[in-house]
């Protein structure tokens, strides 16, 4: 079906995604926007929000919290200010892509978060060692906490967020007509469908009475993406052991998953360098 037979009528609508490269989903609804973009739906531009500092209580400092996905997101922003807002989105895309759906034999072998943004780098043509220029940079994750508090302090609690009226973006005094959470998408749909589902989002948003409109999603539920599954693995590794951390006596007691987490990283990182170094 050709593009301009299932594009709508009417202008282009502005539209800010709010992004964690952590999340499947949010990776599934940007191929959704992006497509969008290219029917000519909307106009697409992109912000940063950080699932690991939203999780953490209220006493843990993010400051000094080792964000798994924090080297991401810390280029990403560095990008937007360096070479203009369509970088961004274009890494997030390409991190994105070798991220969820670059097969990898098991997972094991799939690569970790500084090396899939050094990947992203060089797909983009950029020197991948960008990167090892912004990470030096304590700034750089003193930017994401800013982005990502100006965004708690406008009611954000997740991921994908869509700021619908206004690209946002890097632009402080923008106003979005609608801030919605969703949609969340298991597959992505066909263009017909992608349309459809843009119009009934759309017109829902502009109801202030309207609040919820949800499904059951279990969490054994993955988006429809090569490497949902074994990344997940990973992940539910990695909280099974900080959870045993977390008991009654243990030393985490009363923490938060995701500090908990950072530490059980933090020791499995140390145990690779003693090995490599024996």
């Amino acid at each position: 079906m050709s593009e301009a037979s299932v594009r709508s009528a009417g202008r282009p609508v502005p539209v800010t995604l709010l992004f964690d490269v952590r999340s499947p989903w949010c990776y599934q609804t940007s191929r959704w926007l992006r497509r969008l973009a290219a029917l000519g739906e909307v106009t697409l531009s992109f912000g940063v929000f950080s699932l690991e500092v939203v999780n953490l209580h209220d006493d843990e400092d993010p400051v000094g919290y080792d964000a798994e996905f924090g080297p991401a997101l810390r280029v990403a922003l560095a990008l937007r200010d360096d070479h203009g807002p369509q970088a961004i989105g274009d890494f997030y895309a390409a991190f994105g892509t070798r991220m969820w759906e670059t097969p990898a034999p098991d997972s094991a072998g799939l690569p970790d978060v500084p090396e899939l943004t050094r990947q992203a780098l060089a797909d983009l043509g950029i020197d991948p060692s960008y990167a090892d220029k912004v990470l030096a940079d304590e700034g750089a994750w003193t930017a994401v906490l800013d982005e990502h508090r100006r965004w708690a302090e406008r009611k954000v609690f997740g991921v994908p967020t869509l700021l619908i009226g206004t690209s946002e973006g890097s632009e402080p005094g923008g106003q979005a007509e609608h801030i919605v959470f969703g949609p969340v998408l298991q597959a992505l749909p066909s263009d017909e469908d992608a349309v459809a589902l843009w119009q009934h989002l759309h017109g829902l948003a502009a109801l202030g009475t309207v609040f919820e409109l949800k499904r059951f999603k279990s969490l054994q539920s993955r988006a429809d993406l090569p490497n949902a599954v074994p990344r997940a693995d990973l992940r539910v590794a990695d909280m099974r052991a900080a959870r045993a951390l977390m008991g009654a006596g243990g030393p985490y007691e009363g923490a938060s998953l995701e500090w908990t987490m950072g530490h059980v990283r933090a020791r499995r990182a140390y145990a690779d360098r003693v090995g490599e170094e024996a």
